[in-house]
């Protein structure tokens, strides 16, 4: 089961089934989907992806996360990590690979990096081991700031689904 973290602005917790509405509504969003496989997401292929997130908790023992307001209670995103088996080179199998998503309500206001230095600080006492991973692609100029200010780097250029993609590390060095 997921812990809950909490931030100055955020609420880092577990999913809720009744939270598919609005993960639904932010995936149908073609401003979240653009750098992200550019297609909006169906309902059905939102509760698919929902439900990952939970087995992912329970099979790795890690996953993502609800962004939520902690003012409001307001649903804002996704953060957290993945072992999704990519097929990319080079390989992400056997790492944290960390990734993140914002309605758009929420973009632009310093909450991507806020979540992911959270659920970094979490993994790195919770799975120390694993290296930290992310891909983003090169188009994304804001989340590769955010990746860049959480200490990621460019470990290599690839092409994943037709899409020119950074793939980024996490040096120990930068670990907190």
């Amino acid at each position: 089961m997921a812990p809950t973290i909490e931030t100055e602005r955020l609420r880092l917790r577990p999913y809720r089934p009744e939270d598919f509405d609005s993960y639904a509504a932010m995936w149908a969003d073609p401003a979240v989907v653009r750098f992200i496989g550019g297609n909006p997401f169906s309902r059905e292929q939102s509760w698919t992806r929902l439900l990952r997130q939970f087995g992912m908790w329970q099979v790795m023992g890690f996953g993502f996360f609800v962004l939520e307001d902690r003012a409001t209670g307001a649903f804002l995103g996704e953060a957290g990590f993945h072992e999704l088996r990519r097929d990319i080179a080079p390989s992400l199998e056997g790492t944290l690979e960390v990734g993140w998503a914002l309605a758009p309500a929420a973009q632009g206001k310093g909450l991507a990096e806020e979540a992911v230095r959270a659920a970094l600080g979490w993994a790195d006492g919770a799975v120390p081991a694993l290296q930290q991973t992310c891909i983003i692609d090169e188009r994304n100029a804001a989340s590769i700031r955010v990746a860049e200010k959480v200490g990621f780097r460019e470990l290599a250029r690839a092409s994943y689904h037709g899409t020119p993609t950074l793939v980024m590390r996490r040096e120990r060095a930068s670990w907190s």
